[in-house]
């Protein structure tokens, strides 16, 4: 009677955070669509949907992308400190859309591929160095801070060196939405998609990583082939979101780990994408919309504001860890 009572409040309480989460993407988006609204009705059309829509979408397709990329690697590697930024997945894709407009300006779909390349070129290289200095915790998150240096140091270097690759070089190094288009937003989505169903459809074989490699692989489990189409799926996804909002850094961490938190032990794989979902999209679009409305008519960057958050949190899960990574 007592676990029933357990399960009819956990399910309870997953549907208010659904219902909250989806309250919370209408609300912010409604906020980033229409507030201040210009008086000029011709005007207004043209921002409208060439400015705000686009940047909306961006925003909800960016923070889906980055979210769910984190909770994919969180759980491929057993580790909640991993997430795109850290593991320098983010900055190896910005490194290779750098590279895309500067030999190739004005060809998306060169971007997107190259971006793709990028986040699959660092994930591969963080996965062999842990491998090669012995794959645990500390090492996985050692190696991507090194290719992450690396990544960044080849960024800055295309932005020195090569200021017209980059049309917002302080908004593409922090992150921002204010030049999202709709191509740029059909390719990413293209991306986007098919990894995020996918993950949907790996997500059982994911609930069985916590049970221990040997005892998913007794259950039939494939892992090495399972956990490498794992990540695969998550940098495909953060490649996506770098192409439309560039360098964010921390949502990939923020959001997994504050769900992990209202539900310990009670979620499946399934249910904390649904709401990696809901919660990325609602934290991408409010960061945006306090971006543009705190120094107005100045605006700040989206990235900035997730990583004044995002800082703090890694170093609060960093102190109060009781085991090493």
């Amino acid at each position: 009677m007592h676990r029933k009572n357990v399960n009819k409040q956990n399910k309870v309480s997953y549907t208010i955070a659904v219902t909250a989460g989806i309250l919370l993407i209408v609300g912010f988006s409604l906020l980033s669509l229409f507030y201040g609204r210009p008086g000029d009705q011709a005007v207004w059309h043209q921002i409208f949907f060439y400015v705000r829509m686009p940047r909306t979408a961006g925003a909800i397709l960016c923070g889906t992308a980055l979210a769910v990329s984190g909770l994919l690697l969180q759980e491929a590697l057993h580790n909640p400190l991993a997430s795109p930024s850290i593991l320098g997945i983010n900055n190896g894709s910005g490194l290779f859309v750098l590279l895309a407009s500067l030999l190739f300006p004005g060809r998306i779909y060169i971007r997107s591929v190259m971006a793709l390349f990028g986040a699959l070129l660092a994930t591969g290289l963080v996965y062999l160095i842990a491998t090669r200095a012995g794959f645990s915790r500390t090492m996985i998150i050692l190696s991507g801070v090194a290719v992450s240096a690396l990544m960044s140091a080849g960024i800055n270097g295309i932005i020195t060196f090569f200021p017209e690759s980059a049309a917002d070089k302080v908004a593409f190094s922090l992150g921002g939405l204010s030049g999202v288009t709709w191509p740029v937003l059909a390719l990413s989505g293209t991306l986007t998609m098919p990894c995020l169903l996918g993950g949907l459809f790996l997500s059982r074989g994911i609930d069985l990583f916590a049970l221990g490699d040997e005892t998913a692989h007794s259950l039939g489990l494939n892992v090495k082939r399972h956990r490498c189409l794992t990540i695969l799926a998550a940098a495909v996804l953060a490649g996506a979101a770098v192409c439309v909002g560039g360098l964010i850094s921390f949502l990939g961490l923020i959001i997994p780990n504050l769900i992990r938190r209202v539900f310990p032990q009670d979620l499946t794989t399934s249910g904390s994408l649904l709401l990696c979902v809901l919660y990325g999209s609602a934290l991408l679009l409010a960061a945006d919309f306090l971006g543009r409305r705190l120094l107005y008519p100045y605006e700040l960057p989206v990235g900035l504001l997730l990583s004044l958050l995002g800082a703090p949190f890694f170093i609060g899960m960093l102190i109060h860890r009781k085991r090493g990574i």
